[in-house]
């Protein structure tokens, strides 16, 4: 049954990319995990160890590599990046209804404005936005997909503590409501803690799997001490430079 499957499967043998004095840099290698369904689960590792460059072999962004990546045939792929990527002449509900099919333009949106606190916003502009508020927009475009599959790429980082806080939040809430298979990378670990059903932590560049902290208490029940114990495991590998 599809229930049972993964619905995503990564074996990435290797990926290298030529530099311009003709050096060699090996990105990622032998890299292998899968995601169950209704799962979320974060990547963490240093600084340019290649964790972006993993969501773009994943999103089939970049296919020069060796190995595979599978997706279930049944889930859609949603991606929510650093930057919000909004085009600036459309308004807010334009964006978000630029990435849906033809067959659902028109569905209603209504309660997903309301989840993410833009239905006050849904005539402004991308240039009237504060970047918190452009980022809810980058999440309602994904959610507004129904994904089966949603890959998030450091979606809060830059944003003031309190602003990504709030965010985390927000998403946990979306989530939650409308569950589905989610993918994301960070730099942060206490968002890792806070977040995810388990861990993923990447060595320094090539990009390899380390370590998989699987996290079972639910997240209503997790104290800022449990936080705190993936925080400080998590710690040597984020304070990691390259």
């Amino acid at each position: 049954m599809n229930d049972v499957l993964p619905v995503l499967a990564v074996d990435i043998e290797r990926r290298v990319f030529n530099a311009a004095d003709g050096t060699v840099l090996e990105a990622v290698r032998d890299l292998h995990f899968s995601l169950p369904p209704n799962s979320f689960t974060c990547i963490v590792g240093p600084s340019g160890c290649g964790k972006t460059t993993t969501l773009r072999l994943i999103l089939g962004l970049d296919r020069d590599f060796d190995g595979q990546v599978k997706r279930r045939d049944d889930a859609t792929v949603a991606a929510v990046f650093q930057e919000p990527r909004l085009l600036p002449w459309r308004t807010v509900e334009q964006n978000v209804r630029l990435a849906l099919p033809p067959f659902r333009m028109a569905c209603d949106l209504d309660a997903l404005f309301v989840a993410l606190g833009l239905d006050g916003h849904k005539g402004f502009f991308p240039a009237e936005l504060s970047l918190g508020l452009a980022r809810r927009v980058a999440l309602a475009r994904a959610f507004a997909l129904e994904p089966g599959l949603l890959l998030l790429d450091e979606p809060f980082v830059s944003l003031d503590e309190a602003t990504a806080e709030r965010l985390r939040n927000l998403l946990l809430e979306l989530w939650r409501a409308r569950p589905t298979t989610a993918l994301m990378v960070t730099h942060n670990a206490r968002e890792a803690a806070m977040l995810a059903d388990r861990i993923i932590v990447f060595s320094a560049r090539p990009a390899r799997l380390i370590d998989s902290i699987v996290l079972d208490t639910a997240r209503e029940h997790r104290t800022e001490s449990d936080i705190q114990r993936v925080v400080a495991r998590l710690r040597p590998v984020v304070d990691e430079t390259d």
